[in-house]
């Protein structure tokens, strides 16, 4: 399994994605701002964390900021990856009041959904305490995967495939379609990819068949506790173990002592509920 870094993402990867989301929340313009508030107005803005938190997001929020207006200035006071509490400042704005209000929302909208995704990482790998490594599926938002995957590692998690291209995952699916394990496994060998080959066990005689078959990674879908340890001693250590289906957190300690390598969540990225996040903006001189 790749490890991918914890890292700032590329603007590439967002850019666009910003632009037609402020296209979507403007229509034909802000109608309240524009009546309102005076064009010349300058003000200051607080990104406020309202619960705690991990945040996730902040060069986004910026990009829908600066994309209004280009010269706002931006200090970031709680980077990605940090916990927060409420009432902690993460970020400080300045610039044109008009632009900063209508960004507001759709540069809360982003570091909201991210750092809902960074935290209930966070919890995970909390309670993971080091035993396994929590990584997160392809369950994600179209169109937003990278802005989610990013926010996973933001919350210490690792990623799964990014896209079906970026690793070899024999599903069930697969499997029934090619008409058994070994033969799935045989026909991926022949197809001379040049990357890990894992495959999804529902069995533990699934198990033993890929074993057989001589695979990197074996994906033990939906078994029980009992039997992820049964699987864990019957692979003997021959390929890398994932853990994945009907994972909670309470289950996290126990998974984490059976010797499993992996256990992916795709809660992480469906299932997130939003960080509260605040905007309070004043006049700023």
């Amino acid at each position: 399994m790749k490890r991918v870094p914890f890292e700032p993402l590329d603007p590439a990867l967002f850019r666009e994605t910003v632009r037609r989301a402020l296209a979507e929340d403007l229509g034909w313009g802000d109608l309240t701002t524009e009546a309102t508030v005076p064009r010349d107005a300058r003000a200051r803005g607080v990104i406020l964390a309202k619960s705690q938190c991990v945040i996730a997001g902040l060069d986004v929020a910026a990009e829908a900021f600066r994309q209004l207006d280009p010269a706002v200035a931006i200090h970031v006071r709680r980077p990605d990856g940090q916990r927060c509490d409420p009432g902690d400042i993460v970020a400080e704005v300045r610039g044109a009041a008009a632009p900063m209000l209508t960004a507001e929302r759709t540069a809360l909208n982003f570091v909201q959904r991210m750092s809902g995704t960074a935290t209930i990482t966070r919890r995970y790998v909390d309670a993971a305490a080091g035993g396994i490594i929590i990584l997160d599926t392809r369950k994600t938002t179209p169109t937003l995967r990278a802005l989610e995957k990013y926010a996973v590692r933001a919350g210490g998690g690792d990623n799964h495939r990014a896209s079906l291209d970026d690793g070899l995952l024999i599903k069930d699916n697969h499997i029934r379609l090619a008409g058994g394990v070994e033969e799935a496994v045989r026909r991926m060998k022949a197809a001379g990819h040049e990357l890990a080959i894992e495959v999804e066990a529902q069995s533990l005689d699934d198990v033993d068949a890929a074993v057989r078959a001589g695979v990197d990674v074996i994906l033990l879908d939906n078994l029980t506790i009992e039997q992820v340890r049964d699987a864990v001693k019957r692979i003997g250590g021959r390929a890398k173990i994932e853990v994945s289906g009907g994972v909670t957190l309470d289950r996290i300690p126990e998974l984490a002592q059976t010797g499993a390598d992996y256990v992916s969540i795709g809660a992480l990225t469906h299932s997130a509920q939003a960080a509260d996040l605040s905007f309070e903006l004043e006049p700023d001189a």
